[in-house]
């Protein structure tokens, strides 16, 4: 499912790419099970934007856990210099979709990134 917000768009890597995807970025640290790497279509593995193994680990995708890990990965996007590396690629792709494994597409890093972006970064 893809979700319009801006020039980022998330989807999940298990979706067929999209003649309308724009450039392809996975944002997990990990590389999803059972995608090949020419399936996958990427035009970049961006691992340096996932949140931090610690933090993947304390989260564990557990809904109640959502709003804490949503606080604590965006301090650690504050001082990420893969998010600017993200906007210069929107800059000159124009639409960039960001990529993700995660089965929930509403409680996922993916969402916080996201929402980073937007929010701080218009």
């Amino acid at each position: 499912m893809e979700n319009a917000h801006g020039r980022f768009v998330i989807k999940r890597i298990y979706d067929e790419p999209a003649d309308d995807d724009g450039c392809r970025v996975l944002v997990d640290r990990l590389w999803p099970r059972g995608v090949s790497k020419e399936r996958a279509g990427l035009e970049l593995w961006l691992k340096e934007i996932a949140p931090s193994p610690p933090l993947r680990q304390e989260f564990g995708h557990m809904k109640e856990r959502f709003d804490d890990f949503r606080g604590q990965y965006e301090a650690e996007l504050e001082q990420n210099p893969a998010v600017g590396q993200l906007l210069e690629l929107a800059a000159r792709q124009g639409k960039v979709t960001l990529l993700y494994g995660a089965k929930d597409p509403e409680v996922n890093h993916a969402r916080v990134l996201l929402e980073f972006l937007q929010s701080r970064h218009g």
